[in-house]
């Protein structure tokens, strides 16, 4: 349908360059999105190799995410400053370099750091590709379409990863997870340098707020670090106590930092809309139960139920594949049907049903009645997210709207990270008690999965009234801007 779309669409050579440039822009995005979730059916094998901890293997992850979330409004600064094409092609570059590392990595600490360089180079790609995209497509109609597109190939893609990171691990070695990425780099690189147009951007002296990014950043990778590690330490440590202090005093001095810059990453103004500040808690809440199960259940099919990492790409293929049919398909017409309010609170009253009857898993549970009805429900989620993200741009202005966008995928992916840490730590916290008191290690995984399934089915309750009360409809005529309004 996409190419179809770009056929009708390319009546003259300047449009079909245009078009084709979205399609340069798409592979870029494909293989950030593809390595997002390639590593989740790998995990096993991947900690078995390098010996990681259960609680350190949740680094494999968040050394990703957490540099992706920290660094994306600095990147969105640096491609205003700098013009955005060099800030997509330096992150391609970047991010393939650093997959190129991780496929040769022969130690934890190599992989891990790696992977931060990889979430570096992802986070300079996608704070730019969307810009380019609104650029590209200045025309409303033409512009929807080439978004639905790309938001497309982002869903296709985390399916596309969950079967390809299985199929890899198995046939060949999980080192070629990452090693895949270097030729779609090159599809997506190649191309660009001729496709995509050059911006000169407003130049290094209008200042990025590099001071920012690294308190952020730091805050951030602290934060998750004293979390991951109550496995070893207990959460009333001081261990613990003290690098939580640390990471809440580097983001208190991050948001200082956003209210009195010249030029913040952040404004602060932002919050004053109840729609940006709802839509974003409701994303928190929301990202960091869907991330952390898809990463659970994975780990579940695989270490509980004994499959094998190709069974367990494909097992999990149907959730990616309906929420990407979902969210390209329903979900906009729904909202414009009954409003993306509805629509929202439909999607995540369906990833409540979909997690609580997770939560609720025997041991030896069957794939088509104990684990396939959740993983329809969860296309509950292809409803949410596009709501979502029509709501969280609702009262953005043409001037905001860039700084928005950023705020709304940073959000997703701290969420990402915290839901991995998190839901992760308690799984293993409780898996660790088991087997203290005596259970089978299969039976000890499980005890702890469906706590962490019970704990994300919570949060998605949560996400559901914060939803209900902070998110109503607007009336006509009256702005949105107090959060208590």
């Amino acid at each position: 349908m996409f190419f179809r779309t770009i056929a009708a669409s390319g009546t003259t050579q300047a449009d079909r360059r245009r078009w084709y440039a979205l399609l340069v822009l798409c592979a870029g995005t494909l293989m950030i999105i593809l390595d997002g979730t390639i590593v989740t059916v790998a995990q096993p094998a991947i900690q078995h190799d390098l010996g990681f901890s259960d609680t350190g293997l949740s680094w494999v992850m968040n050394g990703y995410q957490i540099p992706f979330a920290g660094l994306l409004l600095l990147a969105g600064r640096l491609g205003d400053l700098l013009g955005r094409k060099r800030v997509y092609l330096a992150g391609l570059v970047l991010f393939t370099a650093a997959s190129a590392l991780c496929g040769l990595a022969d130690s934890a600490g190599t992989l891990v750091a790696a992977r931060f360089l990889q979430g570096a180079g992802g986070a300079m790609v996608s704070a730019v590709a969307l810009g380019m995209i609104v650029t590209l497509f200045p025309d409303p109609a033409e512009r929807g379409r080439a978004i639905g597109a790309f938001s497309f190939v982002g869903a296709a893609g985390a399916s596309l990863g969950m079967v390809l990171g299985g199929v890899l691990t198995q046939l060949l070695d999980w080192h070629w997870i990452f090693l895949v990425n270097l030729p779609i780099a090159a599809a997506a690189g190649l191309p660009a340098v001729r496709l995509l147009d050059h911006e000169p951007g407003q130049g290094l002296r209008q200042g990025a707020d590099a001071l920012g990014a690294v308190l952020v950043t730091a805050g951030l990778m602290i934060g998750v670090y004293a979390i991951v590690s109550t496995g070893d330490h207990g959460w009333t440590s001081a261990h613990t106590l003290g690098f939580g202090a640390a990471a809440l005093v580097l983001l208190a001095g991050f948001l200082l930092r956003q209210s009195r810059a010249a030029r913040p990453l952040l404004p602060l103004r932002l919050f004053r809309s109840r729609a940006v500040s709802g839509a974003n808690l409701v994303q928190l809440l929301m990202i960091a139960a869907m991330f952390g199960f898809q990463v659970l259940i994975a780990l579940h099919l695989q270490q509980v139920l004994g499959w094998s990492p190709a069974r367990t790409g494909f097992g999990m293929l149907p959730t990616g594949l309906l929420i990407a049919v979902v969210a390209l398909g329903l979900s906009a017409r729904l909202t414009r049907a009954f409003g993306a309010r509805r629509v929202l609170l439909t999607g995540i009253a369906l990833l409540v049903l979909s997690l609580g009857y997770l939560a609720r898993m025997p041991l030896h549970a069957g794939y088509a009645v104990d684990v396939l009805p959740a993983l329809v429900l969860i296309a509950g989620g292809g409803l949410a997210m596009p709501a979502l993200a029509s709501l969280a741009m609702r009262d953005a202005t043409p001037a905001d709207s860039g700084v928005a966008s950023g705020l709304f995928n940073t959000s997703q992916t701290v969420a990402s990270a915290l839901g991995v840490a998190v839901l992760g730590t308690l799984a293993a916290g409780r898996a660790a008690q088991q087997r203290a008191a005596g259970h089978p290690a299969a039976a000890a995984l499980a005890a702890g999965h469906r706590l962490a399934f019970a704990v994300a089915a919570g949060l998605l309750l949560l996400a559901f009234a914060a939803a209900a009360v902070l998110l109503r409809e607007r009336r006509a005529g009256l702005p949105d801007t107090a959060l208590a309004a």
